[in-house]
């Protein structure tokens, strides 16, 4: 004779599993903060250049570089990189939208 066990105690574990699975719920990366967003527009305005004109300059989508201004990019180093080089203004650190001074000259 097979019983089918208590029902009224069968969910506790299902409840302790789905706690544990929201505690360990990884964050959403980070994203491009609006500042960053705001120092691409200037720099393109600065140099007359379109979306589709910059990302074809860093080897990129132009739908890359509408995440990147509208903030919905997480960032990537090579492509803020890329950015930096073409506009000439910073795009990480501390002094974002800054102008980006020359390659260092060794003394």
């Amino acid at each position: 004779m097979a019983s089918g066990g208590n029902k009224a105690n069968q969910g506790t574990d299902h409840q302790k599993i789905a706690k544990l699975d929201r505690e360990n719920e990884v964050a959403p990366p980070a994203k491009v903060s609006p500042t960053v967003g705001r120092a691409i527009m200037d720099g393109r305005a600065a140099l007359q250049l379109s979306q589709k004109d910059l990302a074809q300059k860093i080897n990129e989508k132009p739908s890359v570089l509408q995440d990147y201004e509208s903030g919905r990019a997480v960032p990537n180093p090579a492509i803020l990189g890329k950015m930096e080089r073409i506009l000439k203004v910073k795009l990480r650190g501390s002094d974002i939208g800054k102008p980006l001074d020359g390659p260092k000259k060794k003394a």
